[in-house]
């Protein structure tokens, strides 16, 4: 079997698609729609599909019914394999769109949601895609309109015109507006080809599809999530070595305006919480320093070596300048024991200072084994415990990956080992491009782009060189309070001179931001738009 195409970060321009209406599809494509009390618009749903050019006996449309009252029953214009599935636990898009991939047996899975419109092509524009590669994620087009005029028109009316290649004139003299914060980071992007990792936070479910293969190496949809999910899905795609493609001629009418547009302040408020816990990529919603998350953004795996070292080299990793990270020793736990022995002549000593040492810290976990795969967005693997990176090491080596959109920088210890820093959608790539017999460093370097330093070069110091800074309160007599509270406010003035506070500035009575400092305003980012 020939190897698939290799795109280079989210260039998807090196690939050719199919000209559509002039290629032979192979591939069944199942479209998933969820709908929670949309019986006014899903019988124009069904009909845009039931005009498809994609060959009918490739396409099924599953219909998932988030527990609608009353309950959505199919329509009579559908297309031919329409199947209807109803939720029994749970609720939510990301549950029933999940719910719905679990029951679809098509190759390709399409989500379609429950108010959008599809011109003829809409499936076998996305098709295309998968028939090329199996980690494409196209996304498609859309208009927002008023559906007015759509609702007094008869589902079979509205079939014959898609079919008949007339979709863009079931709106005529209407304003269409735009999904605007997309189409401005699309034009900034070159249509996501620029854009690198940073593609997958624009993931639009409403028109988007997968392989099957994709979806189900990714950790798909967050069954909890209420919103948001499409970001988080896209997060997961990319994870599992997606590219992320913007098909214009995919093209939907959106009838009516998305909650994201009507309340966008809203959703982002609930959002950003979430968003920020489990995606990575939304470092502009998390905290430099202070916080831990559900998923970090560098996870650091360290064979656990002599005690001292190995404890030297985890609090270096801990006390740097990149909190958000989780830090992994894989040694032999199990054999710290409980028996009665002569503590300082434990024949597991070493083992048990490093477990006893880590125990209770929240960013370190003790394995026995190398995890096969992570979470996080990076992964830094340690060759041992001989060298430690200084405070500013791991962010300055990070940034150099996030400017260059590189998949992984190598360091080169004097002995020979190699400490590998990897992007993790990076390896997911090469591992679904790699055959049998395939340099897969060849293949990391031509996808994303490889360098190696001297890690001496560029912040890592021996083990023994490294200082982790510890309190100092010794045996000393009392101050006298009035001098105590001196030092108290000289020590808090020098702080405030560095502090990022936000001033307040006067505000008229009743601006309709009055309430708000301006410094909230500045620094505070939605995630569809700056606030």
């Amino acid at each position: 079997m020939s190897r698939q195409p290799v795109v280079r970060h989210n260039d998807w321009g090196s690939l050719t698609p199919a000209t559509l209406g002039d290629w032979e599809p192979t591939l069944s494509v199942s479209v998933v729609v969820p709908t929670f009390n949309y019986q006014h618009t899903l019988p124009y749903v069904l009909a845009g599909l039931a005009a498809q050019s994609y060959p009918a006996h490739l396409l099924e449309v599953v219909v998932v019914d988030d527990q609608s009252s009353p309950a959505q029953q199919l329509p009579e214009v559908r297309p031919d394999n329409t199947r209807l599935v109803r939720v029994e636990e749970g609720w939510g898009r990301a549950n029933a769109c999940h719910l719905g991939a679990l029951a679809a047996e098509g190759d390709v899975l399409h989500w379609y949601d429950a108010d959008m419109l599809a011109f003829r092509e809409e499936v076998e524009a996305h098709a295309r895609w998968h028939h090329l590669v199996d980690y494409a994620v196209p996304g498609g087009h859309k208009l927002f309109v008023d559906p007015e005029p759509l609702l007094g028109l008869d589902p079979a009316e509205v079939r014959d015109r898609v079919a008949a290649g007339a979709a863009g004139d079931l709106f005529p003299g209407q304003e269409h507006e735009a999904h605007q914060w997309v189409e401005d980071y699309w034009a900034k992007t070159d249509d996501l080809r620029l854009a690198g990792p940073r593609a997958q936070r624009f993931h639009i479910g409403m028109t988007g599809s997968v392989s099957r293969a994709l979806y189900d190496d990714s950790a798909g949809f967050d069954r909890t999530l209420r919103l948001g999910e499409d970001m988080h899905l896209g997060h997961s795609l990319a994870q599992a070595g997606g590219v992320f493609v913007v098909d214009r001629e995919a093209r939907s009418w959106h009838l009516g305006r998305s909650q994201v547009l009507r309340r966008a302040e809203q959703v982002n408020r609930y959002n950003d919480p979430y968003l920020a816990d489990l995606v990575p990529t939304m470092r502009p919603k998390r905290n430099r320093r202070g916080r831990a998350y559900q998923v970090p953004y560098l996870e650091v795996v360290l064979p656990a070596g002599p005690a001292d070292d190995t404890i030297r080299v985890v609090d270096s990793l801990l006390d740097g300048d990149v909190p958000d990270l989780r830090v992994t020793v894989v040694g032999p736990w199990s054999e710290v024991h409980e028996d009665r022995v002569q503590p300082v002549e434990d024949p597991v000593l070493e083992t048990r200072l490093v477990h006893r040492s880590y125990l209770h810290e929240p960013r370190v976990r003790l394995v026995e084994s190398v995890p096969a795969g992570s979470d996080a967005e990076f992964v830094l693997t340690l060759p041992d415990a001989s060298l430690a990176p200084l405070p500013a090491t791991l962010s300055a080596l990070l940034d150099d990956l996030e400017r260059t959109h590189h998949g992984a920088r190598l360091l080169a210890y004097g002995t020979g080992a190699v400490a590998r820093l990897e992007r993790t959608s990076a390896l997911a790539r090469v591992a679904r491009l790699a055959g049998d017999g395939d340099d897969r460093d060849a293949l990391l370097d031509e996808s994303f782009g490889v360098k190696t330093y001297p890690a001496t070069d560029v912040g890592w110091v021996p083990v023994d060189q490294r200082v982790v800074e510890r309190f100092t309160l010794g045996a000393r007599p009392p101050v006298d309070p009035d001098k105590s509270e001196h030092r108290l406010r000289k020590a808090l003035e020098r702080a405030l001179e560095t502090a990022p506070v936000a001033v307040r500035e006067p505000e008229a009575p009743g601006a309709p931001d009055a309430g708000r400092s301006n410094g909230q305003e500045d620094s505070r980012r939605g995630l569809f738009r700056r606030r």
